[in-house]
Parts: structure tokens; C-alpha cells; sequence
């Protein structure tokens, strides 16, 4: 099964959010952390990437990519 594709960088900077928030594929781990996407291009989508990453906790590879929605640090 296919996932569905998830929006691009671009798409998240029209609404304001430069940031991620990537979680390890492996719910028993449950590691996550925030990363700045300022610097990938635009069309680039979440899903994408999702594979590529691998967990500094546990080694699994894999990830669920969101876009940070939190409050902005000044």
C-alpha cells in the first residue's frame, strides 16, 4: 500500500512554516525532532523524504514528516 503524498515545501512556506517535525517510523521508539526546511527547495514533497531518514535512537529507517505548526519563537 501506497501513502498518500504529502504537501511540498513550497506549500508549507505560502502558509508561513519553515520548520518539521520528523517522527521515527517506529511508534515503540517514539523519538522526534524539529528541523529547519528554509534551505530545501520548493518542490519537494514531505513524503519524499520520508525514507531517507533514519533514527539517531533506535536505527530504524523511516519517518512520518509533518510541518511544524507551533508558535514561532521570536
Amino acid at each position: 500500500m501506497k501513502r498518500p503524498e504529502k504537501i511540498t515545501i513550497g506549500e508549507m512556506r505560502s502558509s508561513g512554516i519553515t520548520g518539521v517535525m520528523i517522527y521515527c517510523a517506529d511508534h515503540k521508539c517514539a523519538h522526534v525532532v524539529t528541523a529547519s526546511v528554509e534551505e530545501w527547495p520548493d518542490d519537494v514533497r514531505l513524503s519524499d523524504v520520508e525514507g531517507r531518514y533514519v533514527c539517531s535512537v533506535c536505527g530504524r529507517r523511516g519517518a512520518d514528516i509533518r510541518p511544524d505548526w507551533g508558535p514561532k519563537s521570536e
